[in-house]
């Protein structure tokens, strides 16, 4: 019997475009832009600042040697938030909805720039804490590791206290559900929260 939610953040409950990124990137000067944003993971130093690997200091200090003029921590930071667009209101109000239910959880590949400056915010738009919506919340940074490697889906089973087998886990790639599987999730791939409601009944 599922019990628990657990959703992805990037393209299931917070919208997203790689491409905006990359432009952003590539006006400060990076070259070959694209190569470090794929579409579900990406290149050093921005991948290992996602796996908490490195700190955001040491990550500006690893994209300066990159580019070749000089460039400041905010300028790098705005790039790379720009590969965020922002998570509609509706879907807050469905979390919600969802929480009357289920217990609902978080597991999301980010690093803690996007974290602190923009994702944390962006849950306080319809006016609660990230809190609020989420019963746990797991992040790559955090746990020193990513999706799909099934050491965070352990981690976070461990951390968050929930049973795999009574937990079903959204996300927008199909390499990440077939990991959460393998782990003894349930899951299922989707692309933006209304259609795990549509596939999967989910009405509160």
């Amino acid at each position: 019997m599922i019990k628990n939610l657990m959703f992805d953040l990037g393209g299931v409950i917070m919208d997203i475009r790689r491409t905006r990124c990359i432009e952003a990137y590539d006006k400060l000067g990076l070259p070959d832009a694209a190569s470090y944003f794929g579409d579900y993971e990406q290149k050093p130093p921005f991948s290992t600042l996602e796996e908490g690997l490195i700190t955001p200091d040491q990550s500006h200090s690893d994209v300066r040697k990159l580019i070749t003029h000089p460039i400041t921590d905010t300028e790098i930071d705005a790039a790379f938030c720009r590969f965020l667009i922002g998570i509609p209101t509706r879907r807050l109000r469905m979390l919600e909805d969802l929480h009357r239910n289920f217990r609902i959880y978080l597991l999301s590949n980010t690093n803690p720039v996007l974290w602190d400056q923009f994702i944390i915010p962006e849950f306080k738009k319809d006016g609660h804490d990230i809190n609020h919506y989420f019963d746990g919340i797991t992040t790559s940074f955090e746990a020193k590791c990513m999706k799909p490697s099934p050491e965070i889906f352990s981690y976070a089973a461990r951390t968050m206290d929930i049973v795999p087998a009574e937990t079903l886990f959204f996300d927008d790639s199909e390499a990440n559900c077939l990991a959460a599987e393998r782990c003894g999730f349930a899951a299922s791939h989707v692309l933006g929260l209304e259609t795990c409601h549509l596939t999967h009944g989910l009405q509160a």
